[in-house]
């Protein structure tokens, strides 16, 4: 989802300035989700990392390829 394509809307004060935002349901949801996805990116980046080819193969050890 890019930013540009959120339909939101904004509460402000009585001086004009924005306090808060309303989204739709779907919307919030999928920036819980990316939020998620973020945080497992986070927690896993000193994970060891693995070659392509050495998934392809795996895969292919195991049938699922």
């Amino acid at each position: 989802m890019y930013m540009e394509k959120l339909q939101k809307q904004f509460i402000v004060d009585s001086k004009g300035k924005k306090i808060a935002v309303i989204l739709s349901i779907d919307e919030y949801n999928e920036l819980l989700e990316d939020l998620h996805d973020l945080a497992i990116i986070a927690e896993r980046k000193d994970d060891e990392t693995i070659s392509f080819d050495d998934v392809k193969r795996r895969l292919k050890k195991h049938g699922l390829l």
